[in-house]
């Protein structure tokens, strides 16, 4: 990051003071910083502050007569090499969406021609909202890149996702950004449809057949695809997980529910099916069954294979991502499933090491072209290298 030019703009909230921490991170890794406050962030953190950590002129009004002169507004929005937004209130980023240019800090992002990354700061139920989603959504789909805020104790006093990201990681964020600038929108104006999660075969009204899929790995994929400007459309299973940013989720049951929904969200560009679908299902019982009565006789139904069907479809998308959890010789397995389901490329991990619901994997990328085995790590890296690598395909 050394020689690197930050423009930061500091919104209201009381997260505001974690500003001053990134201001020191990112001097101290090289970067120069100066800083835009609007008048809400002026109640939370004064300029001096951040001029003192800066070393460099805050700025505050649009109509300060000697700047505008000059036109000072485009020169500041022109000379950063990344624009950062921190913390992004819900109100800044409803008008950054909104193209509204009303103060110096949003006049500033409209005329900017650099790359902008926004780090969200909220109230958990402003962050959760589908007005605040649908705005993250057209910001992504705009080619900033929108942090996901981190989830805990807030200063309201309630608990969730919108506390802003700690000082490190949007540092982190600012220099991943700076060393892959067009990465954050490369499958803006694709169409990606996710299936995540297990499904659920009713046995009678209480009773369901399952298995152990948390969703975890889906959800991530359909966040990081949406970070990387694509419109994602996320079939889930019935699982207990909050909708990633700028995410369409459609919620199902069976099989043949998700089935049902991949087809009415065609067409598409690209299909990522991680769901763990159950094979089987059973005609379920009306009423619930009786243990007194013993054993149930249960008539199986074999269920709609998902991936083959979507994979032979006159609509079938250009890529298809199978998945494949498997407890021994993953590789060999989903090699073959590969084949037979005539997807693309199948991921496949081997769920006897890493247990379904874990935070990790460690998978195999399986192609026409061979076998790409990644290390072990979190689930949301793997996501953001899988939608680096549908980005390669796509583009």
């Amino acid at each position: 990051m050394n020689g690197k030019r930050i423009l930061l703009i500091v919104g209201g909230g009381i997260a505001a003071y974690k500003s001053c921490e990134l201001i020191r991170l990112l001097r101290k890794q090289g970067a120069s910083v100066r800083c835009v406050v609007t008048s809400a962030g002026q109640k939370f953190v004064t300029p001096m502050a951040l001029a003192a950590l800066s070393e460099d002129k805050v700025y505050t009004d649009l109509f300060d007569l000697k700047d505008e002169a000059e036109m000072g507004h485009i020169q500041l929005s022109r000379q950063a090499d990344l624009v950062v937004v921190a913390p992004a209130t819900a109100d800044l980023m409803a008008r950054m969406a909104a193209g509204i240019a009303d103060d110096l800090a949003t006049t500033l992002l409209l005329a900017t021609d650099k790359p902008v990354l926004a780090a969200p700061a909220m109230n958990v139920r402003m962050w959760l909202h589908p007005a605040t989603q649908r705005n993250v959504a057209t910001l992504r789909a705009d080619g900033i890149t929108v942090l996901e805020p981190n989830e805990g104790a807030m200063a309201c006093g309630e608990f969730g996702p919108g506390r802003l990201p700690e000082p490190e990681a949007i540092a982190a964020a600012i220099m991943d950004r700076l060393s892959s600038p067009a990465s954050s929108h490369r499958l803006s104006g694709k169409h990606i449809i996710v299936t995540a999660g297990p499904t659920h075969e009713p046995i009678d009204p209480v009773r369901v057949i399952a298995n152990r899929s948390s969703g975890k790995q889906g959800f991530a994929i359909a966040g990081a695809l949406a970070e990387a400007g694509a419109r994602v459309t996320l079939v889930a299973g019935p699982v207990n997980l909050l909708t990633p940013a700028g995410v369409n989720r459609i919620d199902v049951e069976s099989a043949r529910e998700m089935e049902a929904a991949v087809t009415s969200a065609l067409p598409a560009d690209a299909a990522v099916m991680v769901a763990a679908v159950a094979d089987w299902r059973v005609d379920a019982s009306p009423q619930k069954l009786k243990k007194e009565a013993g054993p149930p006789a249960l008539n199986w139904q074999k269920n709609p294979d998902i991936l083959a069907n979507l994979c032979a479809s006159a609509a079938r998308p250009k890529l298809v991502v199978g998945f494949a959890a498997e407890t021994e010789t993953a590789i060999e397995h989903a090699t073959a499933k590969r084949l037979r389901k005539g997807c693309d490329w199948i991921v496949a991990n081997d769920v006897s090491i890493d247990k379904m619901g874990g935070e990790q994997n460690r998978v195999h990328l399986i192609s026409a072209g061979g076998t790409d085995s990644w290390d072990r790590m979190d689930k949301t890296e793997i996501a953001r290298k899988l939608a680096e690598k549908i980005a390669d395909a796509l583009i």
